[in-house]
């Protein structure tokens, strides 16, 4: 969860909210990525996806059986697609995202009984600096005037 929140800190330095996401693999790192959607003009450029991208490419297959993927914020109902088609084993998340998240906060997709795929799920590692992380990002934007689109 360390790598994630140091590229998380590489999207705030980018002007990206700041979330990081990266892959394991037998205790390696595979994939990495932040949030980039802004910058690449991609709504679907968000850090799970461009970590799961890269690892896909790394191991090339688009398949990920026996990776973990540890990302910052609880994981939206998009990147838990993705995650799911990718056959991730588990997930480590930070903070818990009330507007979006996936894994139980708005929705608990893990949990759909009706899904072919169930990754492990794992919430709560490093929130609070995790989830201190993008309260500060928000705060300084909101004190700058600066509103990002939703």
């Amino acid at each position: 969860m360390r790598h994630a929140l140091a590229l998380a800190r590489e999207a705030w330095d980018a002007g990206e909210v700041p979330v990081g996401a990266v892959v394991v693999k037998e205790g390696e790192i595979v994939g990495r990525g932040f949030n980039a959607p802004i910058s690449r003009h991609d709504p679907t450029a968000h850090a799970e996806i461009m970590a799961l991208r890269a690892a896909a490419e790394r191991l090339g297959n688009y398949r990920l059986p026996g990776c973990s993927l540890y990302v910052t914020l609880e994981p939206c109902a998009m990147c838990l697609g993705a995650i799911f088609h990718a056959r991730i084993a588990r997930v480590v998340y930070g903070a818990s995202d009330p507007k979006t998240g996936a894994c139980g906060s708005v929705i608990d997709l893990p949990a759909d009984a009706r899904l072919n795929y169930h990754a492990e799920v794992t919430g709560g590692v490093l929130a609070g600096e995790c989830g201190g992380l993008l309260s500060q990002f928000f705060a300084q934007r909101r004190g700058k005037g600066n509103a990002l689109a939703n």
